[in-house]
């Protein structure tokens, strides 16, 4: 009997790019990615945690490069994907995971710092490093793009005004290049998450978390990096072909409860 699967799920000995690799999502994300048989990149500001991400990959013998790079620098994105497009002779696939979080109000006096800095890093980076990733990703047999938005780009907290208008621009953004690259086959999505174990959220307690969690999310808990990792992971498969311009939501029910 003929099989009636005919496409790939696998991304074994794909390139993969991930920024914001050194901890929380981004990490992983390039465990799983090695996991499955990818040769993967990964990029951060943190160069030490970095380097100890790479040796965790190497450990299980997949084949990494770690490139410590300032992501809110147009020249450091540009160079740093070159890099690993010179390493590897291919760019397939590219996550878009840095963030940061610089608590802020629009009368606040750090407003402007923190308005340059999110939308470098979380909106900028990710234009910058398609851009210099698409003479490669136009080689590619299943080239993918992955922005990493927040649920915050469905919404919005006191005191993020800054992260929260550069995960609504990461939005736009994925929607405007899904339909600007969509005629090469590349496509482009983006990942919601919603409150996540991770570094950002490190400095929440636990009682805090418990409270949020069980008066909002509906699965009665935070998530941990993994899930989102593996939602990232569907939508880079060869088999994800026909998907682009959407958004993921992976926040255990945040955004569809009332009550």
């Amino acid at each position: 009997m003929k099989r009636l699967s005919q496409l790939s799920r696998s991304i074994k000995g794909s390139v993969a790019i991930v920024t914001g690799a050194a901890s929380g999502m981004g990490r992983a994300t390039a465990h799983l990615f090695a996991d499955e048989g990818a040769r993967v990149a990964i990029m951060d500001i943190n160069g030490d945690a970095l380097g100890e991400v790479a040796d965790e990959i190497r450990s299980v013998g997949a084949q990494v490069l770690a490139l410590t790079a300032d992501l809110s620098v147009r020249d450091a994105v540009e160079q740093a994907v070159n890099e690993v497009a010179t390493h590897f002779g291919a760019i397939d696939i590219l996550v878009n995971n840095a963030g940061l979080v610089v608590p802020t109000t629009v009368d606040a006096d750090n407003f402007g710092e923190a308005w340059d800095t999110s939308l470098a890093v979380m909106t900028g980076a990710q234009a910058w490093a398609i851009r210099a990733a698409l003479p490669s990703l136009r080689e590619s047999a299943h080239p993918r793009i992955v922005n990493i938005a927040s649920t915050e780009a469905l919404g919005a907290t006191r005191y993020g005004s800054a992260y929260v208008v550069a995960k609504h621009a990461s939005v736009g953004l994925t929607r405007a290049m899904a339909v600007d690259l969509g005629k090469e086959g590349i496509t482009v999505n983006s990942v919601c998450p919603g409150p996540i174990h991770t570094g950002i959220t490190s400095g929440i307690t636990d009682d805090d978390k418990a409270t949020f969690a069980n008066r909002r999310t509906v699965l009665r808990r935070y998530g941990e990096p993994e899930e989102v990792a593996h939602a990232t992971l569907s939508l880079v498969l060869p088999a994800a072909g026909f998907t682009t311009g959407a958004m993921l939501v992976v926040d255990g029910g945040v955004t569809i409860r009332n009550a």
